[in-house]
């Protein structure tokens, strides 16, 4: 493939986070430049198939020149401007880490001072506010918003709750301007999970149940908030017109993120299930880019770091393990383990099949489903770091 320029900009305009989010949710092959003044040469980091498989800042000296090291001090370039080039990359893959713990990492760091900012910038280091339990929660926004499926538009001062926990309601609302809270309810009080701004979604695939959903979380106004109303019954239609195989597959990631929403409350609360949920289990050793549906059986999907083993899911019938092809939830294969039950049993799905189903989504179920993906992957960071904290503070 010769080498195309496809994306140019400024980044005032888009800044690093952004810009790996969109060339990874198009699933781009290529080279992002990042251009500064105050650098000799560009920063890159090169993608294949929207993962990040390394990186490069001529700034910095021996190892850390290149990998993930190099990934996050490129977010410390705020001024300059960037193009993103499609082209074959020929380089060794060396970073495997998920490409929204990359964002999340590295935005933390900028934020905490770890990456230093390139130029001439100022920069005042952010307060935590005391309901986010001294944690940096970066705002995540979604696609650009499909206005054909927008019926209507609601407005929420800062503060208003929007929906609250437990309460029944199957609206979807996606974000049009400003910023949004996630909460869950713990018994040490309110615990902000994610905040969600343009183009993320209020309410999840659950809503296209024919029984009244019960709202897993608390979506609180954290700003002056607009939020389109969207058109369910069209967006229930999309989804019926794709195979039951494939929305198998799409309410099993719905499922997924409850899942881990739930055990990262528990990993908050210091109550890590790691042994309940690996009891009478074992490895599950399928290797290579596969995806299958499980038929019978229970499977825990566990990571392990350096400050222990954390929970993430708990699966069963109807759920999948595997390789995603379209989009990385930062769990198994790369970045965690399945445990299988005794009476563990799957069936392979055909991932070229299910990236061609995926393609034909509307674009506004398509952003909705990598919206889910997204908050998987980012909810999966905060149970790390939790379970960080906890192992520090003995």
């Amino acid at each position: 493939m010769d080498s195309k320029v496809v994306l140019r900009g400024n980044l005032d305009f888009l800044g690093l986070g952004d810009l790996l989010q969109l060339i990874g949710s198009n699933g781009g092959t290529g080279i992002l430049r990042i251009i500064s003044k105050y650098a000799p040469e560009p920063g890159q980091v090169f993608f294949v198939k929207g993962n990040i498989v390394n990186a490069s800042n001529a700034l910095l000296k021996g190892k850390k020149s290149a990998g993930l090291d190099a990934a996050y001090s490129l977010f410390g370039w705020l001024e300059g401007e960037f193009e993103f080039s499609q082209e074959d990359v020929q380089i060794k893959k060396n970073i495997s880490t998920n490409r929204m713990e990359i964002i999340l990492d590295g935005l933390r760091m900028v934020d905490e001072g770890v990456v230093p900012i390139l130029g001439a910038v100022s920069f005042e280091k952010k307060s935590s506010d005391a309901s986010d339990k001294g944690r940096s929660i970066p705002i995540v926004k979604g696609s650009l918003v499909d206005y054909l499926y927008v019926v209507d538009e609601e407005e929420f001062r800062k503060g208003q709750t929007i929906v609250k926990e437990n309460s029944c309601g199957s609206w979807i609302w996606v974000i049009l301007e400003g910023v949004v809270d996630i909460i869950k309810e713990t018994s040490q009080g309110p615990l902000t999970m994610l905040k969600i701004a343009d183009g993320a979604f209020i309410g999840g695939l659950s809503s296209f149940s024919f029984d009244s959903p019960l709202r897993s979380s608390t979506a609180v106004a954290a700003s002056d908030v607009i939020l389109g109303v969207m058109d369910a019954q069209r967006l229930a239609n999309d989804y019926s017109e794709r195979h039951p195989d494939f929305r198998d597959f799409a309410m099993s990631l719905d499922r997924r993120l409850k899942e881990v929403t739930d055990r990262t409350v528990e990993i908050y609360l210091k109550k890590n299930k790691f042994k309940e949920f690996t009891q009478d289990k074992k490895p599950f050793k399928e290797k290579g880019e596969k995806l299958f549906t499980i038929r019978q059986g229970q499977a825990s999907v566990i990571r392990k770091i350096k400050e222990g083993y954390v929970p993430l899911a708990n699966l069963g019938e109807g759920d999948f393990v595997g390789h995603v092809p379209f989009f990385d939830i930062g769990h198994e294969p790369g970045s965690a383990s399945v445990f299988v039950s005794d009476d563990f049993e799957v069936s392979e799905l055909d991932i070229s099949w299910l990236q061609e189903e995926y393609g034909l989504l509307s674009p506004a179920l398509k952003n909705l489903i990598e919206n889910i993906a997204t908050c998987i992957s980012i909810t999966t960071s905060a149970a790390v770091s939790f379970q960080k904290k906890n192992v520090q503070k003995k």
